[in-house]
């Protein structure tokens, strides 16, 4: 008889639990989607606006001075093997003040 207690007080606990999960998710999911007005400008911001116009904002660092979008690249990469990037960090190295100088044994 207390083995069944146990069975259905757990089963009541575990779908509590799973039915609190379900709800939380449901409640994320929303907030998620939900704009919030610019606090501000008192609620009336430009974002609201523009975002039920359709248009986007862009991010400052993507404007120039005048707030014009800029139209070049921001990051270029070239791939330098590990040989070339050993001999630039060793030319800094050594370019470096240092106080003692290492001198190599020849």
């Amino acid at each position: 008889m207390l083995h069944l207690i146990y069975i259905v007080a757990f089963t009541i606990i575990a779908f509590l639990a799973v039915s609190n999960l379900i709800r939380s998710l449901i409640t994320v999911s929303m907030d998620s989607q939900r704009r919030y007005p610019d606090r501000r400008n008192g609620g009336s911001s430009t974002k609201a606006k523009k975002w039920k116009t359709g248009q986007k904002t862009i991010h400052p660092e993507l404007l120039d001075e005048r707030g014009k979008p800029i139209n070049e690249p921001l990051l270029v990469m070239r791939s330098v093997s590990v040989e070339d990037a050993r001999q630039q960090l060793d030319a800094i190295y050594n370019a470096s003040p240092s106080p003692k100088k290492e001198t190599e044994e020849e």
